[in-house]
Order: structure tokens, then sequence, then C-alpha cells
């Protein structure tokens, strides 16, 4: 049986599944909200619910803003930008529905008893570097959390070199979004507090990642005979 290129793979994880799918409907009705109020929060809408990817967008000296005669081409480019960003998306989405389908199904039987007791804290350390392996098994995850920690390294210099260091929590923001607004919500304006919090939120978006990584490369572990 031939295998299945990675952009099919990619495109199957996104849209077999209820959990992308619902995404991808959240995403199509955000869009028409930005259509319907440009001017209201709403239009922000298709920005966060595709981040992070749809974030680098804003570094782009272009977008739907622009205008002159490659007012068409820069908008329809954005759309495409952002058609992908939310295909990854679900995308990632898929691969995390599709391993819990697997752990759910393959999962051995529970231990009882005084003996499965006592090694509980054992258990519990080896299920937590099984859940945190895909952020550093492969490669994507591992670049990505490579931007992370450079956007934290760029934050906490700034917040000891400038007086403001507001516009520098912009960039640990925008790579580990959309989780990663959550530090907003923090109690606390220390910034040690916000790189400790948005530092949380790469590490799962990099096991997110990684789960995608690991999908795609799926149908190359065992060639067709």
């Amino acid at each position: 049986m031939p295998q299945t290129s990675r952009p099919r793979r990619l495109l199957a994880l996104a849209t077999d599944n209820w959990p992308a799918r619902t995404y991808l409907t959240l995403v199509g009705v955000s869009v028409a909200a930005m259509f319907v109020a440009p001017e209201s929060p709403l239009a922000a809408g298709p920005l966060i619910l595709t981040a992070p990817l749809s974030l680098l967008s804003v570094i782009l000296p272009f977008g739907p803003g622009t205008e002159g005669p490659l007012q068409a081409l820069a908008f329809g480019s954005w759309t495409v930008w952002l058609l992908l960003c939310a295909l990854v998306n679900a995308a990632v989405l898929g691969a995390l529905a599709k391993r819990s389908t697997t752990t759910t199904t393959t999962a051995p039987p529970t231990r009882t008893g005084t003996s499965a007791r006592t090694h509980v804290p054992a258990h519990a350390h080896a299920r937590l570097r099984t859940l945190l392996a895909p952020a550093v098994d492969n490669w994507p995850a591992r670049a990505y959390l490579a931007v992370v920690a450079a956007s934290l390294v760029f934050f906490l210099c700034a917040d000891h070199i400038l007086t403001d260091p507001t516009f520098a929590a912009i960039w640990p923001l925008m790579t580990t979004a959309p989780a990663g607004f959550l530090a907003f919500l923090l109690p606390t304006s220390s910034p040690l507090a916000f790189a400790a919090a948005t530092a949380l939120c790469g590490l799962a978006n990099a096991v997110l990642l990684g789960h995608l990584a690991h999908r795609l490369r799926a149908g190359e572990a065992h060639p067709a005979t």
C-alpha cells in the first residue's frame, strides 16, 4: 500500500476528527465576524485562534491594511497564510485526539493493591517524561522551543536594560500564543513570574507540535512491502 504524503496526512489530521473540525468551524465563524464587524474586538479573533503561527504575519510589511495596487495581493497572501495556520493548528488537535484514542485502547490494566501504591511515584515520573518527550524528541518542537527561549532571553535582558520593557513582552506572548496570553492574568507583575508562565505555555505548545510531527512521520516508520 503506497505511503501517504505529508501534506495529505496533515490535511487528514485536520479534518477527520470532531475536535479539529470544531476548531476549523470556530475559525470560519471568527473570519465571518471579522468582516461583519471589522472595527470591533472580534476582528482579532482569526489571529488569536490561529496563533502562534498567524502572529508572525505582524512582522511582514504587508497585510490586510495594505493600500495601493498591491492591496489584493497582500490580502490574498494573508488569507492563504491564515488558512495554513488554521490547518496546522487543526492538525495538532487531530494528532492529540488520535493519540488519546490510541492510549485509551492500548493502555495496560492498572495494578491494584499495596504494590501498586508503592510504585506510584516512579510511575508518575515516567508518565511525566513520556508526556514531555514530544517537546524534545523531534526537530520542529526543538526549533520552536529555541524560538521561545530566544524571546524569553530578549524579554529578560530588556527588563534589566529598559525602563519600560512592556514592548519586549510582546515577543514571548506571540511565540507562546494563544495560551501565553493567560500570563497577563497573573496576579503579579514580576518579570520572572511572567517569563515562567510563558515558558510553561511554550512547553505545552511544543508538546502539541511534537505530537503532530510524530503523526506526520507515522506513515514513514513502517514502509509498505
